[in-house]
């Protein structure tokens, strides 16, 4: 089977109709079409019931969903391994979110390095839908997600869970007003945690996605807001930094995304060494 014809399947299943599919795989919807018809002609049954609302599974559809998965992972891993670097034994792609790149996967990077010599690294980072997308897809072996949604396929193991802390810039002695409150993007769900335990807090004056810009921010310009405990644990050592007393912490848990199609004794260096690289970098 055509793996293009695999892959526009479990589009049209991700979007739910074909001309979604069409607009993310950058094709007509007449393709689109096209590979359909050719799939269910290949099964000798259709695999789609097409209605104005989009496409839904039919129950064969629903029976190739997993064999689909299935020949999209193959066919990566095959495509990986027969591009292995001079004297590498494998190659494991491994990509994570922004916030999480500095410093967890560095230090996994010079574990891998030292522990793992014989294995060649390909990292990325990228949004967690997307990261969650190519876990699913085969083309990434691992993805490190501070929110790890249940898919298909799909295993999550908790990874290091952490709080998310209130500072505030020294001295104490200078007042700070809720104009100083750095809004930082930790997700939905913080956002909501936030908004219960301070349902009269103002909009923040200042909103910023990243945590590291958002850190020196605030320590160029005083003011307060929400971090990683384990990310601001040095300036909090230095008193550059004070955590704010009374003010609610919030859970901030990573987890480890794999395929359950993964290679069980590579996956175990790879957790080795995230787990390695958790305990110094959280």
């Amino acid at each position: 089977m055509d793996i293009a014809i695999a892959r526009t399947f479990l589009e049209v299943v991700k979007t739910g109709s074909f001309v979604g599919a069409a607009a993310n795989l950058n094709l007509t919807q007449t393709a689109v079409s096209a590979r359909i018809r050719s799939l269910e002609e290949q099964l000798d049954c259709p695999v789609f019931i097409r209605n104005k609302a989009g496409a839904k599974l039919t129950p064969a559809g629903e029976q190739f969903l997993r064999f689909a998965t299935t020949l999209v992972q193959v066919w990566s891993r095959a495509r990986r391994a027969v591009a292995l670097p001079p004297g590498r034994e494998t190659v494991v792609t491994v990509g994570a979110e922004l916030s999480l790149w500095n410093p967890l996967l560095r230090h996994w990077l010079l574990w891998m390095r030292r522990e793992c010599p014989e294995i060649a690294v390909r990292t990325q980072i990228d949004t967690a839908d997307n990261l969650m997308e190519q876990v699913q897809d085969g083309s990434l072996d691992v993805a490190i997600l501070y929110a790890a949604p249940h898919r298909p396929g799909v295993v999550a193991e908790l990874l290091f869970e952490e709080k998310l802390v209130m500072v505030r810039t020294t001295p104490t002695t200078a007042p700070l007003s809720p104009q100083d409150h750095v809004e930082i993007d930790w997700g939905d769900e913080f956002a909501a945690s936030f908004q219960a335990a301070f349902p009269d807090h103002p909009n923040a004056v200042v909103s910023i996605s990243y945590g590291p810009l958002a850190l020196e921010y605030i320590l160029a310009t005083g003011g307060g807001g929400y971090f990683r405990k384990g990310f601001i644990r040095s300036y909090l050592e230095e008193n550059r930094l004070v955590l704010v007393p009374d003010s609610p912490e919030f859970s901030y848990s990573a987890y480890v995304v794999h395929s359950t199609k993964t290679d069980p004794g590579v996956m175990d260096r790879i957790r080795e060494g995230l787990r390695a690289a958790a305990k110094i970098a959280v």
